[in-house]
């Protein structure tokens, strides 16, 4: 299985996930059409968890993203939850200090997913 590597744009994000269970999403999330940039993703992710490592870790860094972007961040996320019934998933949330609209969107994220995210403040 090949890991995916998207360079971001001022519209779309940088997206690396890798098969050895490493994933990242940063950067601005603001698609035309966001259908094409992720359905992509989702079924790559869809491969990658009939024979996930152990471990995967989903570093998730977005400065601002879209009502669609949000349903696929939580698309991702659910899968991974669904599958990672044996394995382990740790999700990293980083939020910019006082950008508090997005620590409370992964506070949000959490809850309805009923999961721990550890939720990461930078400068």
């Amino acid at each position: 299985m090949e890991p995916i590597f998207i360079d971001g744009t001022n519209r779309t994000p940088f997206v690396s996930m890798d098969p050895s269970g490493k994933f990242r999403i940063s950067g601005r999330s603001i698609h035309e059409n966001s259908s094409k940039f992720f359905d992509p993703i989702i079924n790559w992710v869809k491969t990658y968890l009939k024979n996930p490592p152990e471990t995967t870790v989903f570093d998730i860094e977005l400065e601002y993203f879209n009502s669609d972007t949000s349903r696929y961040i939580l698309d991702i996320l659910r899968l991974l939850m669904e599958k990672q019934v044996n394995n382990k998933l740790i999700i990293n949330w980083y939020y910019e200090e006082g950008d508090y609209d997005l620590l409370e969107r992964g506070q949000y994220y959490e809850s309805i997913l009923n999961t721990k995210f550890n939720f990461i403040e930078f400068q």
